[in-house]
């Protein structure tokens, strides 16, 4: 869990400097191309399948040799059928001959065996240190998801991560950075609902709690906002809602792919981006023919620098900070990732304090305090197995009231009867009574 928090700030980072960089691209260098953007960057996922030439575990998979060396191991025993032998060594005295004889034997038995992987733990038992080591790496291994099964869930996820990601482009070129990342930051409102719907493990349960924290969150993100429209312009409401739907297709990846792949360890992460780079760049390609003869994007290459700035963006701002945020949600839990997002809200204008000398008003320190309350409420919740104080405190309190209300009055005719009681060792001739 910590390792986890750990990985998301240092995402929310990466992507505070990639959404300036975008947003300088876009308006500083007057190269407004967010398909041709998201298409490059996507595209370079494809770098993550060199791990075929690097990665022997990865041949290993094509080839069928590593699963296919352990099939033995999983494979359920089957009975079998022996002949009975007589011991002939015994003495002569031992052997005594019955005339009529009561019981019949079979002269074939049978032999089961227990299955190994019922017996892993006994076999495990039997083993030395290093070698139940070796043993564990291989099943972990032999665990995972194959590529056949990598490619087909990257293929599914590759149309809605291009999807959520051209929103959140398209959202840049239109309007501020501040307001592209508070409304962004309402996928968490959307993971709420939808991981209550299609729960992928424990830490996805709804409670009270965690709905107060998304609403403090969503609280402090309106404050922040109004801190940041000092200059609205006409795009700001078509920038407005392609952040919400950015938000919500975000919501359906990260929710979706846990529900799909319940361990982190099943799922190879750079194989699985890897193959969306592919599909990416081998389906959505056309793209490019339909905006440019519709009007909606004209296809023009950019310069030498703006290539440069394109390019470091997408190695580190996408390529590197995609797998560290779904590492970390795989870490913590799907809110947790979602929620994560709204720490760039403050972050991005820190940065502007520091770097541009941009003053804010009272509303921004405001808000941004109940954006990091809500992060850390949402991560102790989570990681106390949705321990939901909320609930509990309402609990106790209607128990109060109703305990309260109906609470048995004392009568006066109470006091006449009375409870004797009677010594369990010895037998007293004065008994002591009680009135109730």
């Amino acid at each position: 869990m910590a390792l986890g928090v750990v990985i998301l700030l240092l995402v929310d980072i990466i992507w505070v400097v990639s959404s300036e960089l975008t947003s300088y691209i876009f308006k500083r260098q007057e190269y407004n191309k967010p398909f041709f953007s998201t298409f490059t960057k996507t595209s370079m996922f494809v770098l993550y399948l060199l791990g075929f030439l690097l990665w022997r575990p990865w041949r290993q998979q094509c080839t069928g040799s590593l699963r296919g060396r352990h099939a033995a191991f999983f494979a359920d025993a089957e009975a079998y059928f022996t002949p009975c032998i007589n011991d002939t060594s015994l003495n002569d005295h031992t052997l005594v001959t019955s005339k009529k004889q009561r019981v019949r034997f079979s002269n074939i038995m049978e032999v089961r065996q227990l299955p190994s992987t019922q017996a892993l733990e006994a076999k495990l038992s039997r083993m030395s240190y290093p070698a139940a080591k070796d043993h564990e790496s291989m099943l972990r291994t032999v665990g995972k998801l194959t590529v056949t099964d990598v490619a087909k869930i990257s293929f599914f996820f590759c149309f809605v991560w291009f999807l959520a990601n051209l929103s959140y482009q398209e959202a840049l070129s239109d309007t501020q950075v501040a307001i592209v990342n508070i409304l962004s930051s309402t996928s968490g409102l959307f993971t709420l609902i939808l991981a209550a719907i299609f729960p992928s493990n424990s830490s996805d349960r709804f409670t009270l709690s965690k709905l107060l924290a998304v609403a403090l969150s969503m609280g402090g993100v309106v404050l922040v906002s109004f801190s940041s429209m000092d200059s609205p312009d006409g795009k700001g409401t078509i920038g407005s809602l392609w952040s919400l739907a950015g938000a919500a297709l975000y919501a359906v990846y990260i929710v979706m792919i846990k529900r799909k792949v319940d361990r982190e360890d099943k799922l190879d992460i750079p194989m699985f981006f890897g193959f969306v780079g592919l599909f990416n760049l081998l389906l959505l390609w056309p793209g490019f023919l339909v905006l440019h003869y519709t009007g909606f994007e004209a296809f023009e290459l950019p310069s030498k620098l703006v290539w440069i700035y394109i390019l470091i963006n997408g190695l580190i701002g996408t390529v590197l900070s995609e797998f560290l945020w779904l590492w970390g949600c795989f870490l913590t839990s799907s809110l947790i990732g979602t929620l994560a997002l709204s720490l760039t809200i403050p972050l991005s204008i820190i940065a502007d304090i520091c770097m541009q000398k941009v003053r804010f008003s009272w509303l921004f320190f405001a808000g941004a305090v109940p954006v990091f309350l809500s992060f850390f409420i949402a991560t102790l919740l989570c990681h106390y197995n949705n321990w939901d104080p909320v609930m509990v405190a309402l609990r106790r309190v209607f128990a109060f009231i109703c305990r309260s209300k109906h609470r048995i009055q004392r009568l006066p005719e109470d006091c006449e009867q009375c409870e004797s009681l009677i010594p369990l060792h010895t037998v007293s001739h004065d008994n002591e009574s009680f009135c109730l």
